[in-house]
């Protein structure tokens, strides 16, 4: 099978969880045999950031200025036998059109930010990459998030068939490894900068780095303000290439995952850097929000707490064998039910439902 996906990028992992998430999943397409083009603009700040700029799995085009080149843009996916829109596309309103005129191959349109697409629809009908008008004309949607939202596409904005589609996690290379000392950390957390995550980081982090001194405390992401500050057993790395990640995870005690409130909202959002700190064994401390259960089991393979003081708690007194075991439990979930493989046999699935 031939897939041409149009995605916001995969050749860079800089300040997005979109690269990640295509990478994994057009490994595994195409470890199952299909050929994959990807078509992402050549935009500055992930040119200068590519840490995957020729990927094994698929073929890249890139274009600078798509009312120019979107004819040849379009002939890349002429002999597709499914097209992928991704959210945040550059061109994905203009691109979607000319698909839907050319009415050759199913068309998935492939959210990757669901609850934030979806709070732009009922506030006014459309995002930059995606209007109400269009939905209906989609093969299907894919959302990375699930729960009550699904319903709502189909019955308020009409889909034709509105799935889950979550984020997956590769285990060739999201695995227990040796832990690294500049990574070390009783909790570390890895994300980009989001003002409405920053009070769940005081929270859970600065509050116990503040209380506890002599415990290490790590920050990994881009875009944070330069006015905050930090207590001195907090340290910051501004990028972690993704090859790092599983030794960044590896070398921490606990790591931290946090949600952006649109996700906490809409519920059944799990994010693609839970699953990876979870397929490397890592204990994970993170907030809640409606559907984390379906996911992970609270108490067994991740941990809840809900301020500061119970964040201590656990960074304290939970004991080495506890921590073990609770990142034990969530990595075999995570392989058992949300590894790139999985998707990848969704993603067939899906298609095979549609020709009938």
């Amino acid at each position: 099978m031939k897939i041409a996906i149009y995605g916001l990028t995969i050749t860079s992992s800089w300040g997005n969880g979109h690269a990640t998430t295509f990478r994994s999943l057009c490994k595994a397409l195409f470890q199952r045999g299909h050929e994959i083009d990807f078509i992402e603009q050549d935009v500055e700040w992930y040119r200068d950031n590519r840490d995957m700029p020729d990927p094994p799995f698929c073929k890249v085009h890139l274009f600078t200025d798509w009312a120019l080149e979107s004819g040849s843009l379009l002939a890349k996916s002429s002999d597709a036998d499914v097209i992928v829109i991704g959210s945040y596309f550059s061109s994905a309103l203009d691109l979607s059109r000319k698909l839907f005129e050319r009415s050759e191959q199913p068309v998935f349109f492939y959210d990757i930010d669901t609850p934030i697409t979806m709070a732009h629809l009922r506030a006014s009908s459309s995002t930059a990459y995606l209007s109400a008008a269009l939905i209906p004309h989609y093969a299907a949607y894919l959302s990375f998030t699930g729960g009550p939202i699904l319903m709502e596409l189909e019955e308020v904005f009409g889909a034709k068939k509105a799935s889950a589609f979550y984020c997956s996690v590769d285990p060739e290379v999201y695995r227990r490894m040796s832990s690294v000392s500049r990574f070390s950390a009783d909790l570390s957390y890895l994300g980009t900068y989001a003002q409405d995550r920053q009070s769940g980081l005081n929270i859970f982090m600065g509050g116990p780095a503040l209380s506890q001194p002599n415990m290490t405390f790590l920050v990994a992401g881009p875009q944070y303000p330069e006015t905050l500050s930090w207590p001195d057993n907090v340290r910051r790395i501004t990028h972690v290439s993704p090859c790092d990640h599983p030794r960044f995870y590896s070398s921490s005690r606990f790591t931290l995952n946090l949600t952006r409130r649109e996700m906490i909202a809409a519920g059944w959002s799990p994010s693609v850097r839970l699953f990876e700190a979870a397929a490397c064994s890592t204990a994970i401390i993170s907030d809640q929000w409606p559907g984390l259960s379906d996911f992970l089991t609270p108490g067994q393979e991740i941990l809840l707490p809900t301020n500061t003081d119970e964040t201590l708690y656990i960074l304290r007194h939970l004991s080495d064998s506890d921590r073990e075991q609770i990142g034990q439990r969530a990595q075999q979930r995570v392989l058992d039910e949300h590894t790139c493989n999985h998707r990848a046999l969704e993603f067939e699935q899906l298609l095979s439902d549609h020709s009938k």
